[in-house]
């Protein structure tokens, strides 16, 4: 449950303490915004919640004759960040996650306010590489989910594939990454397939099967291979990953989500949208 505007949401400041009596007496002659669906009564720190339900009005104002008291004080958190979307339903569900079992009342970003109870958050896995640092998919989920075109409580979770935890990993006598942007080092020699560098040394690649289809054509061998490709460590999660043989848009199998290596904003919230409307 939570409202979606702060022009459906009362606030109202009150020195009577915030109890369940003193409330219904309260509201026993309490006129409303002909919109309004939510009440926050503050008293000092302490703040109160309530539901509206809907009556018939006259003009712009109906009077209260159905309501639920949500929250009392000591159900009630009060949060305040001039950067806080408080109509972003994912937002709100992460907001929601750190006070479980809470109401919470929160103004956010133009001094609006809102308040969550009881949200049922769902929750994606972001599946990437790293370095470099941080996951790129990561950052285009997180802007995709405060961009206010996904409209469900969903909470990212992180399944990241370090390639330099690989490396203990290599038994040949030299190790080679994808990509030299990535920085990565190790205590051997090192190759890095952009570069399609002259082996002086029997490697192992540390890469996806693309990478490994780019070694075959560039030295016609098959080298020692570490897969650390994101699609091969999804579960049975709701799960997002990069994957090279998506050349635009994305594609949904089963519960994961595939988007371009350069995946744009847009496309992430395309996958998103289309995967959890499944």
């Amino acid at each position: 449950m939570w409202m979606m505007h702060c022009k459906d949401v009362s606030v109202h400041e009150t020195d009577i303490p915030l109890t369940k009596d003193n409330i219904i007496d309260m509201m026993s002659d309490w006129t409303a915004y002909v919109r309004a669906e939510g009440i926050v009564l503050k008293n000092g720190d302490d703040y109160a919640t309530l539901f509206v339900a809907e009556t018939p009005a006259v003009g712009l104002f109906r009077k209260v004759m159905l309501y639920e008291i949500s929250s009392l004080p000591e159900d009630t958190v009060y949060v305040e960040d001039e950067t806080f979307d408080i109509i972003n339903i994912p937002a709100l569900a992460e907001l929601q996650s750190r006070y479980p079992g809470k109401t919470v009342v929160v103004k956010g970003m133009f001094s609006h306010i809102n308040f969550v109870k009881d949200m049922e958050a769902e929750y994606l896995t972001v599946v990437d590489n790293v370095p470099p640092s941080p996951a790129k998919l990561t950052v285009l989920a997180q802007r995709a989910l405060a961009s206010g075109f996904i409209d469900k409580p969903i909470i990212l979770k992180e399944r990241i594939i370090n390639l330099a935890d690989m490396v203990p990993d290599v038994k040949t006598e030299a190790v080679m990454f994808p990509c030299k942007v990535s920085g990565l080092k190790a205590d051997m020699p090192t190759y890095f397939l952009d570069e399609a560098p002259e082996l002086k040394h029997d490697v192992t690649l540390i890469g996806c099967h693309l990478s490994l289809r780019i070694f075959e054509e560039l030295y016609h061998k098959t080298p020692k291979f570490i897969n650390v490709c994101p699609a091969d460590f999804t579960d049975s999660e709701k799960s997002i990953v990069k994957c090279c043989k998506i050349k635009e848009n994305h594609m949904i199998k089963d519960n994961v989500a595939k988007v371009p290596w350069g995946a744009t904003v847009p496309e992430v919230v395309g996958a998103i949208n289309a995967l959890f409307s499944k």
